[in-house]
């Protein structure tokens, strides 16, 4: 996935400025999908270029005008021929699992620690992602269509988030047993 098609989604419902679509982004497709706000904005203008987006200035008291965007119906017609292609996934780039293939009696105390820090952030994850759960997909049944789809996305980043403690646990169990 290109990240034009994550700034696409976020732009279904409103019009967004890009400092607005970054924060946005940032707590919610920016669970699932990494970008900066310098990709944001070069791929907000990429998009308004190929007509995909318009933009309007909106005037603002005290403060610099500001740009919004919006899904253009050409841009609309993009994104659901997008949806309707094949889906691509991406190898994971990690480097403590580089890191593991050089495990020693030296480096495993380290090597734990690091595993540990990961699993103390999975579980700050987890329960940002609990909290938004319970407050706004507590019945999953009766959501509308697209939230459906939001819902399923994060019933994902859950599951993958408790099958990573898991792993965390077993590594640090087995990491424990190497001798110095």
């Amino acid at each position: 996935m290109a990240l034009v098609h994550a700034i696409m989604t976020a732009l279904i419902e409103d019009d967004l400025s890009g400092y607005e679509l970054a924060r946005d982004f940032q707590a919610s497709l920016g669970f699932f999908w990494h970008a900066s706000h310098q990709q944001i904005y070069q791929d907000l203008r990429k998009l308004a270029d190929k007509g995909w987006l318009n933009k309007r200035e909106v005037s603002q008291s005290g403060k610099p005008n500001k740009i919004v965007y919006g899904l253009t119906r050409a841009g609309r017609d993009a994104l659901a021929e997008w949806v309707y292609g094949a889906t691509k996934t991406q190898a994971a780039k990690d480097e403590l699992l580089i890191k593991l293939y050089n495990l020693s009696g030296d480096n495993a105390a380290h090597l734990a620690s690091e595993i540990s820090g990961r699993r103390e952030q999975m579980m700050r994850l987890l329960y940002l992602y609990e909290k938004i759960r319970l407050r706004h997909y507590d019945d999953p049944q009766t959501l509308p269509t697209r939230r459906k789809g939001v819902y399923l996305a994060l019933a994902s980043g859950i599951a993958q988030g408790e099958q990573f403690l898991a792993w965390c646990d077993e590594a640090m169990e087995l990491l424990a047993t190497v001798e110095a």
